[in-house]
């Protein structure tokens, strides 16, 4: 796990995260621990942080697409308060912090705050534009899209994770940033400030309160006893099927009797490459141990256009009230896009559980398990 001290003692969460793309050396942001919430002081008396001399926003041109707006550029942006938010959008941490970004923006829109969400992607469907106007579409994003499929705009800003919040005001200048969830009443805080000092009033102070739902509900973090984990043997941790791991190439696959918390295997047909595992034959299974209330698997259909059949299990039964918005009571679903699925949501009291996926068909790829 990785720490990061943030911009303001006073004011900030220490978040924390797990490595993630080494070539870009990121980190895909777990749980902050967050301060008593409190009013910021002046942000020029305090702030001491500089990435460079000039202002980042200048990178915006490098961006590889717009959607929502026409290219945007830092003297069209002068004179206005920025919220760059850089996400990938199958990043669970972002999709919790999603609801508050989009009232930040229906709330102080009309009060010179332009949010630009950068899309940085992580695996390389995320480069995919369709899969990205479909998420931002599915996501009712409406605020200017910068998308940063070669990362860029990623490394102007010396960025190093998802989610990533970076406070600009009116003169071009960063101000303030924060990594990872939480910390939302003084994120609002920081924008209030920073349009009061470009001239701008009228907007309640009263930060905003969201009721978010589904995948975007914040996490149990009381519970939550499993780190995130990728299946590709790049990144993978605590793979215990029996045998050999073979890389790159087809091979079957056998479970252990007994499964340790935070283990996982498979069971079956598979190919584990680099970023993902791919099922070659049907009726191939995934098990995994894990504690929390929430499990999500990071997964698509290896030819676009397809679908793959799946059936999960919780301790060796249909989940019933324990499904996620993405299975049936009894665990049914399907694999039809790349996306992240929501496959558990379980009530108190939570315990360690053993989760299984069978899918029916061949042809899917999984990429990465998340909790919550």
């Amino acid at each position: 796990m990785k720490a990061t001290k943030l911009l303001f003692a006073v004011a900030l969460a220490v978040a924390i995260g797990a490595p993630i793309a080494g070539f870009l050396g990121g980190t895909n942001m777990a749980q902050s621990i967050i301060s008593t919430p409190m009013r910021v002081p002046f942000l020029h008396e305090l702030s001491t942080y500089r990435l460079e001399e000039k202002s980042e926003l200048a990178s915006l041109e490098a961006a590889h697409e717009w959607i929502n707006s026409p290219p945007l550029t830092a003297s069209a942006l002068h004179g206005k308060v920025v919220l760059i938010d850089f996400w990938t959008y199958t990043c669970i941490n972002w999709l919790r912090a999603l609801p508050y970004i989009q009232a930040w923006d229906e709330k102080y829109r009309e009060h010179s705050l332009v949010v630009i969400g950068i899309h940085a992607p992580e695996f390389a469907f995320e480069k995919d534009p369709n899969n990205v106007h479909r998420a931002v579409k599915d996501l009712r994003i409406d605020y200017p899209i910068a998308v940063d499929n070669d990362h860029l705009l990623w490394r102007a800003f010396s960025n190093q994770y998802w989610p990533a919040l970076y406070f600009i005001d009116s003169r071009g200048r960063v101000r303030y940033h924060h990594f990872g969830e939480g910390s939302y009443q003084q994120s609002e805080m920081v924008i209030q400030e920073l349009l009061t000092e470009a001239g701008a009033g009228g907007f309640d102070r009263e930060p905003v309160s969201v009721d978010a739902r589904g995948i975007e509900a914040a996490a149990d973090w009381e519970t939550l006893k499993s780190p995130e984990n990728y299946s590709g043997y790049e990144r993978t941790q605590n793979f215990v099927s029996s045998g050999e791991l073979v890389l790159d190439e087809p091979h079957a696959y056998e479970l252990p009797a007994r499964l340790r918390l935070n283990e996982w295997g498979l069971s079956g047909d598979w190919t584990v490459r680099k970023e993902n595992v791919v099922l070659n034959k049907s009726d191939g299974r995934i098990v995994y141990r894990f504690h929390a209330r929430d499990l999500h698997l990071v997964m698509g259909p290896a030819s676009p256009g397809t679908s793959v059949r799946f059936r999960v299990l919780i301790d060796g039964q249909p989940p019933g009230t324990a499904y996620g918005i993405d299975v049936n009571e009894k665990g049914e679903g399907a694999v039809t896009e790349q996306r992240l699925y929501q496959l558990i949501r379980q009530s108190k009291p939570i315990v360690d559980r053993q989760f299984e996926i069978e899918f029916l068909d061949s042809g899917v790829e999984v990429f990465a398990f998340t909790f919550g």
